[in-house]
């Protein structure tokens, strides 16, 4: 007979296998909430990151050893660069035997011209044209520029006509004074013949006039006119006078002071009127151009250019430098000097020590040195230019270099 007892084993496997499906069925539902393509992205993302931090690293270390090498390179050639300007400079500290026509010193300086001009207008005026550029050579007396003229010439016309109004009183004055003088003296003559006439009248009036012959009033008419003739007679004599010595002489002498002054004022416009063309004070060459066409140019005035162009003469250059005071004992006038432009350096001039200048420069404990350069005519304002560096080397000679206009 069957019962619930014949049954339980069955019933057991039963209970058990319900027991442990739940907890089954538990695990497959936690795996269930997991999400298997992100964790596969994570995976996946996890292996490549060790990678790309190796890279970084190492270029990282790569760019930092490129530039350490850099900088022992560089600290490399300075050194081997300061150890040869070392070696080829003359080192004052150790002092060494130098024999004639060696190199006792080297220094760097700057090509400057000898005589260099600013070239001013004397007038002031605009400038309506301009016959130059940087860089010409011109010669002594070409026309550089010209100005408006229209006042000065104005003013020049002006002092020309006050000069003719002053000839032509002069001429006033002197060119017919001899006929006046002769006019002056004939009236006189008239005068003086008249008055003895009448005189001779006026005895006969009176001798008549006592005979009882001669009306009073005859008589009082030729008394009268004797005495009339008398008085213009010294006068005509007073006038003649005056025009042989008198004012005369001061009134000329007045009017050939406003000559002069009329010729001055002639002369100082006619000057104003030439100084409107502005011509080249020497031959050389236009270094630098201040004024342009249409500018105002006024050496008084501090808002307007008062210049038109700087020049100067390349043919007469020198080295200015500065020797420190610890050398200047290697420096002498007339000591002989190679020069060599550091723009071209396969030109090389000859020169010579032309002055040490009379002061140092206290900030830079050295002395002023000028040095001339013989350049060549045909490199004249070629190779050296002003304002650019050069190479000195002193040499040490038994005998000084003669300078030129001096005498062995």
């Amino acid at each position: 007979m069957s019962g619930p007892l014949d049954n339980h084993p069955a019933t057991g496997s039963s209970v058990d296998g319900s027991a442990s499906r739940p907890k089954l069925a538990l695990s497959d539902r936690v795996r269930s909430l997991r999400m298997p393509q992100a964790s596969q992205a994570r995976q996946s993302g996890g292996s490549w990151f060790p990678w790309i931090l190796c890279l970084l690293l190492t270029g990282t270390a790569s760019y930092v050893g490129f530039l350490y090498y850099t900088a022992q390179e560089q600290l490399r050639q300075d050194k081997e660069t300061a150890e040869a300007a070392k070696e080829t400079t003359p080192t004052t500290s150790k002092a060494r035997d130098i024999g004639p026509g060696e190199v006792t010193l080297e220094n760097k300086g700057y090509i400057i011209p000898v005589h260099q001009i600013q070239v001013s207008p004397k007038v002031s005026g605009q400038i309506i044209r301009l016959h130059f550029k940087e860089g010409d050579v011109v010669e002594k007396g070409k026309l550089l520029a010209e100005f408006e003229d229209i006042d000065y010439r104005a003013a020049r016309d002006r002092a020309q006509a006050a000069l003719l109004e002053a000839k032509r009183n002069l001429e006033v004055l002197t060119k017919y004074r001899a006929r006046e003088i002769e006019q002056a003296k004939a009236k006189l003559d008239e005068a003086k013949a008249q008055l003895v006439q009448l005189e001779s009248d006026r005895h006969r009036s009176m001798r008549l006039r006592s005979s009882g012959t001669l009306a009073e009033g005859d008589f009082e008419k030729a008394d009268s006119a004797f005495f009339a003739m008398k008085e213009k007679s010294k006068q005509l004599e007073i006038d003649y006078d005056l025009l042989k010595e008198g004012p005369r002489d001061v009134n000329i002498q007045a009017a050939e002071a406003r000559i002069k002054m009329a010729e001055s004022e002639v002369t100082r416009s006619q000057w104003n009127l030439d100084n409107c063309k502005i011509i080249a004070p020497i031959s050389g060459t236009i270094l630098t151009k201040i004024a342009e066409e249409g500018n105002i140019v006024n050496q008084l005035s501090f808002n307007l250019k008062g210049s038109l162009c700087d020049m100067a003469d390349l043919s007469d250059i020198e080295v200015d430098l500065t020797i420190q005071e610890r050398d200047v004992a290697k420096v002498y006038k007339g000591q002989r000097c190679r020069i060599r432009s550091e723009a071209f350096p396969d030109r090389i001039y000859d020169g010579f020590v032309s002055r040490l200048m009379p002061t140092g420069d206290r900030a830079k404990g050295a002395v002023p040195v000028r040095v001339k350069v013989n350049v060549p005519k045909e490199e004249q304002g070629e190779y050296l230019k002003p304002e650019m560096g050069v190479i000195v080397s002193f040499f040490k000679d038994d005998k000084k270099s003669e300078m030129p206009g001096t005498k062995n």
